[in-house]
């Protein structure tokens, strides 16, 4: 193989994952995105470490909307709302315990 074309190889391998790359976190946002639901903060429970919230559609749970309780990943989310704030969250579910994973107060 030439010197020009191992050059020419290189740079394309170059751009295809720069490329790749990009795509990849583009399709992560976009997920977390559509993982984002909305809700309103309707209690906070401290000693407990959890979040009442009425909420639309957990899409990515297959749940439909209604009230319920969540445990917080962090325990500072906690002070990140106040009871009556919109929300956006994202909800999982590891070891089997629905879990707010992250969380935006909205306008």
């Amino acid at each position: 193989m030439t010197f020009l074309a191992r050059t020419l190889l290189a740079a394309w391998l170059a751009v295809s994952f720069a490329a790749s790359s990009h795509a990849q976190a583009t399709q992560t946002s976009a997920s977390a995105d559509e993982a984002m639901s909305s809700g309103e903060v309707r209690k906070i429970d401290r000693s407990a470490g959890k979040l009442t919230i009425k909420h639309g559609p957990l899409r990515n749970l297959g749940m439909g909307g209604m009230t319920m309780a969540f445990r917080v990943q962090d325990p500072a989310m906690l002070d990140a709302v106040q009871v009556g704030d919109r929300i956006r969250f994202v909800a999982e579910q590891p070891n089997g315990q629905l879990t707010v994973t992250r969380i935006e107060k909205q306008n």
